[in-house]
């Protein structure tokens, strides 16, 4: 593992560590260090603090969980649904189990819902540039040209009676890395619901869920990421509770050549990173799965147009981060939402 990729890893570990600061609370009966976890998983660092119990066996079970989802359903893993999946493209449908299906019946939705911004087909491309992995490279023109007639989420075909998922055109990959942890932070709060945990923060490098509300009633406190800065720096943090928080941007996972940086958030479109003036955003939804999505279509519409599609959709929030310091926020979060980085100026 390179420096480059154990340093993208740790950042958000940096950023959970000052999570953890600012949703400590006191505990009935209890000290105020909540009882935590954290493993290398899904390709960053999972972290999930119980702040209302402290039985070490549901910390098990839900990392036993993460490991179960990333065996299905990651793409840089071999023998995983997902990557038979891809091998069985323009050949046969593949049966899959029940998460498999719901991830990739949500990605397709998100898909359309963005008209193709986002794009779970894009595993081509995502496998071409590999940013984050050893083998990473900046591809060529032609490299790119190539693969592109190989993405489009209409080419998926789902079966609904069967459970099948089928790609129609040989050479086609899904990629579910821009909502496959979304997915799994849903699941884990619901594990912790069935556990009767009322009082956790879940993160999985970058997507926060702040499950229930802290031991004593109050809203959980959460930092939101200065994408300036891998010291896990905030901007700034939203009072908030039973929420998904999830954070993009162009300083999570890049590779860098001849003075150019180039960051993983690709477009199904061009096959290059999205350019805009978007430096991060941050998307508060109910569901994580719906903010990992959200976060990708967002961040490719800019700061208007994605202002106007957030404001379209019920229960939906985002937090924009410009190159140029300044920070968009839509009318949900004026009232929970406090900027404290001087560095950085609210514009609306």
């Amino acid at each position: 593992m390179t420096k480059k990729i154990i340093k993208n890893l740790i950042f958000p570990f940096l950023l959970i560590f000052s999570l953890s600061l600012l949703a400590g609370c006191s505990k009935n009966n209890k000290t105020s260090e909540p009882l935590s976890k954290s493993e290398l998983l899904m390709g960053t660092v999972v972290t999930v603090s119980l702040y209302d119990s402290d039985n070490e066996e549901i910390l098990n079970k839900v990392f036993d969980k993460v490991k179960e989802l990333e065996s299905i359903l990651s793409i840089n893993e071999n023998g995983t649904l997902v990557d038979k999946i891809n091998d069985e493209a323009g050949i046969s449908p593949v049966k899959v189990d029940d998460y498999t299906y719901a991830v990739v019946k949500k990605g397709i939705e998100y898909s359309k819902l963005s008209n193709g911004l986002f794009d779970i087909s894009v595993g081509p491309i995502v496998k071409l540039w590999s940013i984050g992995l050893p083998e990473a490279k900046v591809p060529t023109q032609e490299e790119i040209n190539e693969r592109l007639p190989l993405i489009g989420y209409s080419d998926i075909e789902l079966n609904d009676a069967d459970k099948t998922i089928y790609l129609k055109r040989k050479g086609m990959m899904i990629d579910l890395g821009g909502i496959a942890k979304g997915y799994t932070a849903d699941v884990i709060s619901d594990l912790l619901t069935e556990e009767g945990v009322k009082s956790a923060i879940i993160n999985l490098g970058g997507n926060v869920y702040a499950h229930g509300k802290k031991p004593n009633g109050s809203d959980w406190r959460i930092g939101i990421q200065d994408p300036f800065t891998e010291r896990g720096g905030i901007i700034g943090t939203i009072t908030t509770n039973n929420k998904s928080i999830v954070t993009s941007g162009i300083y999570e996972r890049y590779i860098e050549k001849d003075g150019v940086k180039y960051h993983h958030i690709l477009s199904p479109k061009t096959g290059y990173p999205y350019e805009n003036e978007i430096a991060g955003i941050t998307i508060v939804s109910d569901k994580s799965i719906d903010g990992d999505a959200l976060s990708t279509s967002v961040f490719a519409m800019g700061v208007e147009e994605g202002m106007k599609f957030v404001n379209s959709i019920d229960s939906i929030d985002a937090i924009f981060i410009t190159k140029d310091n300044k920070v968009y926020i839509t009318d949900g979060l004026k009232e929970i939402f406090t900027l404290s980085n001087s560095d950085f100026t609210l514009a609306n």
